[in-house]
């Protein structure tokens, strides 16, 4: 039966497990207190969930934090706030407390490995990708029914990933080749074969260098529709424009497999980008200094980067790598010099089958540029993802994360105490994503499952463990 952490305490003197380090130097002793991320991040997401301060003078007594629910509704009520009703802050210090823990509850369960699951931005869809072809776009609001089932054309391997468009008319879905290939969601068509019920277009990303074939790990709409932002093998990032129907950009931008790029902002001008070379990059179309030049790198993974997912304001970021660790970023902190981004290595080691060395555990990049780092989870096998916690409900309060321990973990941002670890499945959690505006959370696993976890829950019993098998293959 799937377990989650019931009693949830955020303050960090009940953390179990994962520890957060400051560029200041933090102790990983667990009889030590909880050094605190000493940034202006901390104060940012602090100030996006605290509640107006005429609230704690509501009733007599001590000010304390958190203010509980019947001070803020009696608040709210009296218009202690002055404003009529709760703020962004007030909101997200009331609903931020109750993370989707309880359940799980199922909503697919497939015979093939997820690799893909993502809400759309407005929560009423969700998105889930499968190695055996499969693309299933579920209707949350009508009870989870399938809205489209798409059969991938050409896969190779795997879906690799998916994306949705910002009108949610259209997805995309890349494996290893380099097609990327555009479905219509909003037609009345439910199964959607390529070529055979529906017309899947396929963007050819090697056109501009001969047609030569590589894989891709990434691919993000831009906030306007407009383009695609893509990572591939070929240690390089493209930009595709939609309306002009070609390949607009061609990057090399690092040393190794580019597994993940992503938009830093509305704007579409910044690219964040992560490869297999361990590092993450800043790249500003606007200002080309040199072909193939960032405007700045930053350091600090000891292994690859796996996933990227930036805070939105073109500043900050996160970032998961394959040495056990998710990172905190200011793009402020950059530099354009990498000479110092030697071999640590003294020991052979490959992720997809090996457990990470004991001995590199307790290595540090001497140029660490990250200004938090949080561990506990696993970083094997597949190319785990992490992401900022919603900004509507949480104020980006907290970061969650896949494990290949077949976990999700969730730490809060300023802390760096695990606030809750959620149990159910039996194979890696390469990817969740939590709602846009309730506390809900869905994970989804190599052993198929696709469960939703929420608070305070459905009033239906959690799913238990499945004893389905999912045949093995090599990792990717």
């Amino acid at each position: 039966m799937g377990y989650a952490m019931s009693r949830l305490e955020i303050e960090s003197e009940l953390f179990e497990g994962g520890n957060v380090t400051s560029e200041a130097g933090c102790s990983n002793r667990s009889d030590k207190p909880f050094c605190k991320v000493d940034h202006e991040i901390a104060q940012l997401t602090n100030l996006k969930s605290v509640p107006n301060e005429r609230l704690h003078q509501l009733m007599p007594g001590k000010k304390k934090l958190p203010v509980s629910p019947v001070k803020m509704l009696a608040g709210r009520e009296g218009n202690y706030s002055r404003r009529g009703g709760f703020s962004s802050a007030d909101r997200c210090h009331m609903i931020s407390r109750y993370l989707p823990v309880n359940g799980p509850w199922l909503a697919d369960q497939m015979t093939s490995r997820a690799y893909v699951s993502q809400f759309s931005a407005d929560g009423s869809l969700f998105v889930a990708g499968f190695q055996g072809s499969d693309i299933r776009i579920y209707n949350v609001d009508r009870g989870w029914k399938v809205q489209k089932n798409i059969l991938a054309k050409s896969l190779r391997w795997t879906v690799t990933d998916t994306s949705l468009s910002p009108d949610q008319r259209h997805l995309v879905y890349t494996s290893m080749s380099p097609i990327v290939h555009i479905v219509n969601v909003g037609s009345a068509t439910t199964e959607s074969l390529a070529n055979i019920t529906e017309v899947h277009e396929g963007l050819d990303f090697s056109a501009a260098d001969g047609g030569y074939s590589f894989g891709i790990f990434s691919v993000k709409f831009s906030t306007d529709g407009r383009e695609l932002v893509a990572g591939s093998s070929d240690d390089s990032i493209y930009v595709y424009d939609l309306e002009a129907n070609k390949l607009s950009l061609r990057i090399a931008a690092h040393m190794a497999d580019v597994n993940t790029v992503t938009f830093a902002d509305e704007s579409g001008n910044l690219i964040y980008s992560g490869s297999d070379d361990n590092l993450c990059k800043v790249w500003d179309r606007r200002c080309f200094v040199a072909k193939d030049k960032p405007a700045g790198v930053l350091m600090g993974h000891l292994e690859g980067v796996t996933f990227i997912d930036s805070r939105g304001d073109g500043r900050y970021f996160i970032s998961n790598g394959k040495d056990q660790t998710i990172k905190l970023w200011d793009t402020r902190k950059m530099s354009s010099n990498t000479s110092c981004n030697l071999g640590f290595r003294n020991y052979d080691w490959d992720y997809r089958w090996m457990d990470y060395p004991p001995q590199a555990r307790d290595l540090k990049h001497p140029s660490d540029q990250s200004i938090a780092t949080y561990k506990g989870h696993s970083v094997l096998r597949t190319l785990i993802r992490c992401y900022f916690s919603p900004e509507y409900s949480t104020g980006q309060k907290y970061i969650y994360t896949g494990s290949h321990d077949s976990r999700v973990y969730i730490y809060d941002v300023a802390t760096g105490a695990q606030v809750a670890v959620l149990k159910h499945h039996t194979s890696p959690v390469r990817d969740c994503s939590w709602h846009p505006y309730y506390p809900m959370l869905v994970s989804s696993s190599w052993d198929g499952d696709v469960v939703k976890w929420e608070f305070p829950g459905s009033g239906e019993a959690p799913t238990p463990v499945s004893k389905k098998r999912i045949r093995r293959r090599y990792y990717y």
